[in-house]
């Protein structure tokens, strides 16, 4: 691997906080490659804002009282903390406003500027579909004080079902969701059988 790949992935791997929280950059950035088949996008730029677009979100770097926390913009930390640490890490100084770029764009309510952003955004929507979608969300239940509850995230879950596929760019992207949507749609399906009406 690239020695400065290597120093980043080594960099989230230690800050990632708690440990889970770890998965998800190597697995958004193979998604992100396989979202990006076919589009012409700077790999480098689109590595490095896959690893460090959630810095914001680790222990130690976000707030601990609860009432900063729920203010907390994690994206707009992890967009101006990205320059000193991919300086330090060996990262071409400019090729950082496109990472910058890339990390501030990539929630499903925002317009991406670059394709870079576009990859990104379309492979963090399919991030929250299908199995993985499920267990990422299931897993925040009675740790983030915003879900205490399993209604709390189901709502979350039919939420994604309904509004994200919709909100996908490219033609890949698409073809990826398919499968994740399905998966999504049957759970929450049986989950409505076997729930029988009754509070979770």
């Amino acid at each position: 691997m690239n020695p400065v790949r290597a120093a980043i992935a080594d960099f989230i791997r230690e800050q990632a906080l708690p440990i889970d929280k770890y998965s998800h950059q190597p697995r958004l950035y193979g998604l992100a490659v396989q979202v990006g088949a076919g589009q012409i996008y700077d790999d480098e730029v689109l590595y490095a804002a896959a690893w460090l677009h959630d810095l914001g979100v680790f222990i130690d770097h976000r707030p601990n009282d609860p009432a900063a926390l729920s203010r907390w913009d994690n994206v707009a930390y992890a967009v101006a903390r990205a320059p000193g640490i991919l300086i330090e890490l060996g990262f071409p100084a400019a090729k950082i406003p496109a990472v910058q770029a890339a990390i501030r764009d990539h929630l499903p309510n925002r317009e991406p500027a670059t394709i870079e952003g576009v990859i990104l955004r379309d492979a963090d929507i399919l991030e929250q579909l299908g199995a993985v979608g499920i267990l990422r969300n299931v897993s925040k239940v009675g740790r983030d004080t915003r879900y205490p509850t399993y209604a709390d995230i189901l709502a979350v879950l039919r939420r994604n079902l309904t509004t994200l596929p919709g909100q996908l760019r490219l033609p890949a992207a698409h073809t990826l969701a398919r499968a994740r949507v399905q998966i999504l749609r049957d759970f929450l399906d049986a989950l409505d059988d076997e729930g029988a009406g009754a509070p979770l």
